[in-house]
């Protein structure tokens, strides 16, 4: 019966988000599901938790133990009814920075306005972006193109909590409708937000005049130098900097990663030795566990002071910039 509901609403939908355009302002930077159940129609849902393959493929349920059970979700697949798909390898392209080339790093406007345009993004119309919803490092998949479009100066967006795995979780309409490709949107980028973006350089001055924290979104092992990624030629992390590990920015709430309230996070942070109140600049790897670290400080917590540093390791390190690690 779900399916049957969603594909039947399916060609509204597409039709509703075609033409859409600057809709009310959305409640927040999360939305829950029963939210975005009841407004599905009034947002373009855009989902960068699915790949090709699992966007048309029906969701594995357990069968319920007793009569009137919820089934258990085992496998999570197919979308939202009406849903974009996204690549996220789509998102973040090579950079030549100084002589240097630098990996995953933000388009220029240019580029991301052509991506949002052939999502059928329309100017300052309300989005919704779907992560899979398993993991953060999933929903930083979400938190970097919300992180895009912010810097990119288009505010009315937020993301799904708990991803399509919560959404499939709670029992609600899912549809294995091939993708479509949507009418072309108007969608333009405007000038880049320099509050929300930093540079080689901002990080350059902030180790200089200690005056901006450096908050790592990496995993302990990496943040001390046990490990790293190749894309990152020295281990440890910058001089200075604390640790925002994956683990502590979502929770698992009934098979979903799921955020966590503001005054959750301040506690969390506070934990950390992080303030939740000063200017900081999140890092990573390249750009993309940080815009995790960034969206818990700068929107849920509310903290303005909050920039997204995009080279991040990869940049920093293979400019032979200082790391600081404790097997140094």
């Amino acid at each position: 019966m779900n399916r049957i509901l969603a594909v039947a609403a399916i060609g509204m939908l597409a039709c509703l988000q075609g033409t859409a355009s600057a809709g009310e302002p959305l409640p927040g930077p999360v939305v829950d599901a029963a939210w975005l159940a009841s407004h599905l129609d009034q947002v373009r849902v855009l989902d960068v938790g699915s790949t090709p393959e699992t966007f048309v493929r029906a969701p594995v349920y357990a069968t319920p133990a007793s009569e009137g059970a919820r089934p258990l979700l085992e496998e999570a697949a197919g979308h939202l009814a009406g849903a974009v798909l996204v690549d996220p390898a789509s998102l973040r392209v090579e950079r030549e920075i100084d002589g240097r080339k630098v990996k995953a790093m933000l388009p220029t406007p240019e580029a991301f306005t052509a991506l949002a345009r052939s999502w059928g993004v329309q100017q300052g119309e309300p989005l919704v972006v779907v992560p899979l919803g398993a993991s953060t490092a999933d929903v930083d998949d979400a938190t970097r193109l919300y992180w895009q479009f912010k810097v990119y100066g288009h505010d009315n967006i937020a993301i799904l909590d708990g991803g399509l795995t919560g959404w499939l979780a709670e029992g609600r309409p899912w549809s294995i409708e091939a993708a479509v490709t949507p009418e072309a949107g108007n969608w333009q980028a405007g000038p880049l937000r320099v509050d929300l973006f930093a540079g080689m350089e901002a990080v350059e001055a902030a180790l200089a005049a200690s005056d901006v924290q450096l908050v790592d979104g990496r995993d302990m092992s990496q943040f001390y130098g046990l490990s790293r990624r190749s894309s990152v030629t020295a281990g440890g992390h910058l001089p200075g900097a604390r640790a925002l590990p994956p683990e502590l920015v979502t929770r698992q709430v009934g098979g979903a990663a799921r955020f966590l309230k503001a005054e959750e996070y301040r506690g969390v942070l506070q934990a950390q030795g992080i303030s939740p109140e000063a200017a900081s600049i999140t890092y990573c790897n390249t750009g993309h566990l940080a815009s995790g670290a960034w969206f818990v400080m700068h929107e849920i917590v509310g903290n303005p002071k909050v920039a997204l540093y995009d080279g991040s390791m990869h940049e920093w390190t293979t400019a032979g910039r200082p790391v600081q690690s404790p097997l140094n």
